[in-house]
This record gives C-alpha cells, structure tokens and sequence, in this order.
C-alpha cells in the first residue's frame, strides 16, 4: 500500500522524505522491522519506542512515525511527525487492512466483570442463530470455528486489525469483542467502527494502572464517548455508574436490569447447580448458567441481539441451548458428590458474586470452601478486600498463590491475611503451593460440600518469575477428586 493512504485521517505535523512509495507492513516493535515495513515510535507504559529508532534503522525501516524528530535525520528513510504515535498507529493499522470493522457488525464489551462471558454468549448465540461470527476475548479468540490463542483482552491495533480483516475475509457477519479499560487508554481501539457497545458493571480492579476509580471510570466511558449515532449504548442501570456510560455517547441509548425500570427486563424464578429458569421481558426459559450475575450477562446478550435486530423467539430458544464461558462457574463433581467449582472471579465483587449465588444454592449443612489467591505486580489495594469478602461467606478459606509473576507469593498472602478478622482466623489457611492448597480443600469436604476454586478460571498456566508453568484448575480437582 502507498504510504501516503496509509496516513489518511491522521493530523501529521511534518514529513521528511517521499511519500510516494510502498509500505509492505507495519510494526511498533523495533525487532520486526525490515525493509518495506513502517514502525511506529509509540511511548508504552514500559518503555518508549523512541529508544529503538536507530534500531529500526539498521533493521532497513522505511518509514517511521514519531512524536519527536531523532538530530540525525537519515537521507533514505521517510519521516512521519505527528502529536500522538498511539493515535495514529490504530489509523494507520486500520488504513492498511483497509478499514475492516466497517465491513462487519462490531459490538464492544466492558465492564470489570462479565466481560468475557457476555461476549462468549453473543458469539455463541448468533452462531447458533445461523451466522458466520468472530469472537475477540480473553479466553481466546475464534474466527468462525477456526481459534486463534488470546494473549491480551484486547489485541494491540495492528493484530486487532489483522484479525477484524481475517474475519470479514472469512465471510463474517458479526464480531463480538471485549474492551478493556486498559486497551481505551492505550488507544489499541482508535479508528474501529462500532455498531454498539455494551456495560456489564464496575468495580474495584485496576487501579495500580489507572491511579483513581474515577479514572478507571473515565476509561470505561470513553467506549460510549465514541460511538457513532447509528451504534447502540446498553448498559447495566442497576450498577450505580451505568448511567454515567451514556451520558455523552452519540448513540442510541438502552439499557437493561434485574432490579431498576429498564429497556430490557429479567428476573430470576428458580436457581439450581445446572442451570436456573430466567423470566426475560414477560418471556419464561430454562438456561444452563447459574446465578444473579449470569442473569445479567444472559440478559445484555439477550437486549444485544434484539438491538442488531434478531428475531425474539429465535434468540429466547438459542439462549436456552448455549452454555457460557470456560472457566466461568464451572461444576466438577467428585464420586462422593463434593461439588467442585472453578470460576474465573478475581476481584472483590466477582467473589462476592459467585460465593453470593452458591450460598443461595446450597442446603442446610453444606459447607463452603474456597481457594482463593491474588495476582503479583497487580492492584494491592484489593488483596485484603479479596480475603474478607471471601469470608464473609465461605465455612473456610485457603489463602494461596495465584499468579505471583515477580513478587513473593508470600507476602502476597500476608497482604491477603491482613483483611482477616481475628474471629475469622481459625477458619483460614494459608498454602503458599496452590496444587496443595486445592487438595487440601478437596480433603476438608465432607460428601455434599461445595469447593470453589477462584482467580484463574480458564488460564491454564501459573506466572512465576517470568515463567509460565502449566496449571489448570479444573484439571488439578478432578485429580484430588480420582485420588479419593
């Protein structure tokens, strides 16, 4: 592609060189680089693409785009100058796949929770309604059947990019994707073209990134800031900043809930370990998710699918077939009926809300026991919160590791059992080794107890020091199950 189409609709402040020449990739990364390519001096959280200019250089870089102009300028490479590098990267990512959220239907997730299970349910859903359908999630990302290994919850531009024209090529009609807060403030979403973005919730959780919840906030809204007036806003209005999201937002306002006046409405008229049976606008039906929380998730997949114009009775009836997203609740029973649950739930109110939903599940002398870590390098803040949430409705509670990454798992733990109260102690336990923290649950229940198993859901793999070790959850109850 010409470089000067690459640059269409990005303020450049300067050029040095020729524009009249052919760009065969693009790179923020000074080590892909090769003759042909376009690399993209952006300034990262770690570090500042700025540092490998000469890098690119003698990598035979064609073309570079920066914020600041390097005192040496060389006579056979072109220079872009513009005010934000991050900015004009998704420009110029989505210019060189020509555009291709324009060519799809493309519906953003956020929230701190639910995130991945609405987007999973929408991807499933319209699959099941007929249609050929992208999916970009944390768990991983689908093109139709075909999976593609996740590796962020939100790609940067230029993989996002190179997905989104994957799926159009391959005949895709919807894409369902999440949108973290940290992708929003990363700029790794300019340029793409919603036709409607949806709010789970928000909570506690990231804030070692975004400094203040009000930030956090921010970040989140700008989603809706964005949209165009054809798109569609949904959100939560029975989370408190739900209607913060549609405040500035161009696009058609919606929103839905279990509790408040809402566009869309359910309520929950039976829960059980299987599944639950769900009320939807007046509409009754039987799904295969549990609890409060999935009620909302079913429900904005639900309002989603009649906003992109779907028929009800054919949504009502695929709803009740599909299941949601790996890790996300996930039952294991052993032979003595201990029932085993691995959920994803990694902040304070995703704890709350799945501890909440299987206290409501359970019957009169079930105990519950929860494993429960805390990842490194991660927001502190919540460490004692996890803990004391986690207690407030377990019979017991193991402290273990999670992801560590570069931190001691146990200090991690220590900050972990600074939120439990001194009445609370004889009924926590510490483990540091999370294989043995989840045998040892397996090993206080009496037949019929429930084990939870929280914060890693689908990942199948520990951080440590740099490392990802195999680990799965789910794999390793259903060994201290066998071993029974």
């Amino acid at each position: 592609m010409k470089l000067k189409e690459l640059l269409h609709a990005i303020p450049v402040l300067q050029v040095i060189g020729s524009l009249d020449m052919d760009v065969d990739a693009i790179s923020f990364d000074s080590r892909q680089v090769k003759s042909g390519t376009l690399f993209v001096a952006v300034k990262g959280v770690q570090t500042d693409g700025h540092l490998y200019l000469t890098k690119a250089i003698e990598n035979n870089v064609s073309v570079l785009v920066v914020e600041e102009l390097p005192e040496d300028i060389e006579t056979n490479v072109t220079y872009i100058q513009v005010s934000d590098s991050s900015y004009a990267l998704g420009i110029i990512a989505g210019n060189f796949y020509d555009n291709p959220s324009k060519d799809l239907k493309l519906v953003g997730v956020t929230g701190t929770n639910g995130k991945t299970t609405v987007a999973t349910l929408l991807f499933n859903l319209f699959k099941q309604l007929g249609y050929h359908v992208g999916l970009l999630s944390t768990v991983e990302n689908r093109i139709g059947s075909t999976i593609v290994p996740a590796t962020h919850t939100t790609p940067d531009p230029v993989a996002l990019n190179k997905l989104l024209r994957q799926m159009v090529d391959d005949g895709c009609d919807y894409c369902f994707m999440e949108v973290s807060s940290h992708a929003v403030v990363q700029q790794r979403i300019v340029g793409l073209r919603f036709a409607g973005g949806i709010f789970t919730n928000i909570t506690h959780d990231h804030l070692d990134f975004h400094g203040t919840f009000d930030h956090y906030i921010k970040a989140k809204k700008k989603l809706f800031d964005d949209l165009d007036g054809y798109a569609f806003a949904l959100t939560n209005v029975d989370d408190k900043n739900g209607v913060i999201m549609l405040q500035n937002t161009f696009a058609h306002r919606k929103t839905y809930g279990l509790q408040n006046m809402a566009d869309f409405k359910a309520k929950v008229l039976e829960s059980h370990f299987d599944g639950m049976l769900l009320q939807i606008d007046a509409h009754d039906l039987w799904v295969k998710l549990v609890g409060g929380f999935n009620a909302y998730n079913l429900l904005a997949a639900y309002a989603t699918a009649i906003l992109l114009e779907q028929e009800t009775s054919k949504v009502l009836v695929a709803l009740s077939e599909i299941s949601g997203a790996e890790g996300r609740f996930e039952t294991v029973r052993s032979k003595n009926g201990v029932v085993g649950i691995v959920d994803y739930a990694h902040t304070p109110d995703a704890v709350e809300n799945v501890l909440e939903t299987i206290k409501d599940l359970r019957v009169v002398g079930q105990q519950i026991i929860t494993v429960l870590g805390c990842g490194g390098d991660r927001d502190k803040t919540k460490r004692p919160e996890m803990a004391k949430v986690a207690l407030k409705y377990s019979d017991k509670l193991i402290i273990t590791s999670d992801n560590p990454r570069t931190e001691d798992p146990l200090i991690i733990i220590k900050e972990m059992e600074s939120g439990v109260s001194p009445e609370k102690k004889k009924n926590t336990f510490s483990i540091a080794d999370r294989r043995e923290a989840i045998r040892a649950a397996v090993h206080l229940a009496n037949p019929g107890d429930i084990v939870l198993v929280a914060g890693k859901g689908h990942e199948k793999y520990q951080e440590i020091n740099g490392a990802r070790l195999h680990f799965d959850d789910r794999e390793e109850l259903e060994n201290t199950f066998n071993e029974q």
